[in-house]
């Protein structure tokens, strides 16, 4: 299995090589779902949705590409804290990022006007921002201020326009306090882009 594996990619990518190459470049804008994971039964969490907006690239053949990305991306969550001595309390936490994906993308079917793919691979995190609403559970100071994570979806081209649908999990957490239980963010993310060549 894992020997037709290989020679399935090999066959992809030396077909790719013969064919026109392509080089493009676009911008893109869409929405996040984010949620924290928590390690802890005295905790538990909720989404929120915020936005991105940045610009990708593309570079490859027809059937095989590389696609490095960046965008500002605006996450966070809703942390509760659960205790039958007193009223379950919530916190906010708000956060932007700039994020720097590197993904290898596989066009699956190729329709000429339209297109479907699927993509993965590695994402850097850096942050930008760190906001929590007022109350003491959470505390701005156990932030980190990078992580990293990985990426994988699908998308589909019409003409110049380019629809991506993605889950991002984080593979070291974005905030560390004692005793809190915050582990790790997922985010599905879904937007839309316009290549511009």
């Amino acid at each position: 299995m894992r020997k037709l594996f290989f020679v399935t990619l090999i066959v992809l990518f030396s077909g790719s090589l013969l064919a026109q190459p392509i080089f493009n470049l676009g911008v893109k804008a869409g929405l996040n779902s984010s949620k924290v994971t928590v390690n802890s039964s005295e905790f538990s969490s909720e989404s929120v949705v915020k936005a991105h907006i940045g610009a990708f690239g593309r570079l490859g053949w027809s059937v095989l590409y590389l696609q490095p990305e960046v965008y500002y991306s605006a996450k966070g969550g809703k942390v509760i804290e659960r205790d039958v001595s007193v009223v379950e309390r919530a916190s906010q936490f708000d956060y932007s990022t700039i994020d720097v994906p590197v993904l290898v993308g596989l066009r699956l079917l190729d329709g000429g006007a339209a297109n479907l793919r699927i993509m993965g691979g590695p994402v850097f995190n850096i942050m930008t921002s760190k906001e929590l609403d007022a109350d003491d559970l959470l505390d701005r100071e156990y932030y980190n201020n990078h992580y990293f994570g990985y990426q994988y979806g699908v998308g589909v081209d019409f003409l110049n326009f380019v629809l991506d649908a993605r889950m991002e999990h984080a593979a070291n957490s974005f905030y560390h306090q004692p005793g809190v239980g915050i582990d790790k963010n997922r985010t599905f993310m879904i937007s839309v882009g316009f290549k511009i060549f």
